[in-house]
């Protein structure tokens, strides 16, 4: 018998390898095993704020479901931020993301938004939550494929968080108002098309990661930050809807801006009736 044991090793091939002999050393790789704990445990309140939000509009408690939306925009907004400070950041954690994502902004919004004032509809309701799903899950397919290419100063299409921020938020302002879906139903279903339809598209929208929030800022931005707080508390469904809505609308306001500033160097550069001599 020639079987290689600890006790039997063959010395053409030391330390019982069985690379050969040719003065390479061979380096085994291991792979760690285990996540991160810190920021998937965010990320896994996303999950469960986007889960809530289904299983509330189920039972007709549309206000607690809007609630749950936004509150899954923080903790998704915190595990990113969580990862990149503790040093923390894998493959794992950025597709868990990913999936969360699409069931807290993707999932969650149009089902609530369905239950809340589509279902009347018919087709054309359930169709328009569709739009707004696959709007979301095509918005997160290609900004996976766009990390560390793209500009990360601007989003390449409306942010997932932000188009669920103006459905909540509009089914939240509703509910405040004491409004039935049913009757702006139109209206619920313009705006989640819209939504949808934005996600996918080419405009660009400011992403605010380039914030420097580990440096020294000026004392008034803390009043600043204070004084936020206290608008929003004011009356937290208003002026939530209106800031998201409101920077919904930045982008393809800009995009319009920017192609007649585009048009009018171009009309400056070639002015009416002039034309080249050969």
């Amino acid at each position: 018998m020639n079987e290689q044991t600890p006790d039997n090793t063959p010395q053409d091939q030391p330390n019982g390898s069985d690379a050969p002999d040719n003065g390479e050393e061979v380096v085994e790789k291991k792979r760690p095993r285990g996540i991160y704990l810190l920021p998937n445990l965010f990320t896994t309140g996303c999950l469960f704020a986007g889960f809530y939000a289904i299983v509330a509009s189920m039972n007709g408690r549309f206000e607690a479901a809007a609630i749950a939306i936004f509150i899954a925009m923080i903790m998704d907004g915190l595990d990113g931020r969580v990862a990149r400070m503790t040093n923390t950041q894998s493959a794992f954690g950025a597709e868990y993301d990913s999936l969360a994502d699409m069931v807290s902004f993707g999932l969650a919004p149009s089902l609530v938004i369905f239950q809340w004032a589509l279902s009347d509809l018919g087709k054309l309701g359930w169709l328009a939550a569709f739009i707004y799903t696959a709007g979301t899950a095509l918005r997160l397919a290609r900004f996976d494929t766009q990390v560390g290419i793209a500009d990360k100063r601007y989003f390449q299409g409306l942010a997932s968080p932000a188009a669920a921020a103006v459905l909540a938020g509009l089914i939240w302002l509703g509910q405040d108002y004491q409004l039935e879906g049913r009757s702006i139903a139109i209206i619920a279903l313009l705006i989640t098309v819209a939504m949808g339809v934005l996600m996918v598209s080419n405009v660009r929208y400011r992403s605010f990661k380039d914030l420097d929030l580990k440096g020294k800022v000026p004392f008034v931005t803390v009043l600043v930050v204070v004084l936020v707080f206290v608008l929003i508390s004011i009356d937290p469904p208003q002026v939530l809807f209106t800031v998201f809505f409101l920077y919904a609308v930045s982008g393809p306001v800009g995009t319009l801006i920017s192609l007649r500033k585009r048009r009018a160097e171009r009309r400056g550069q070639n002015p009416p009736g002039s034309h080249s001599e050969e």
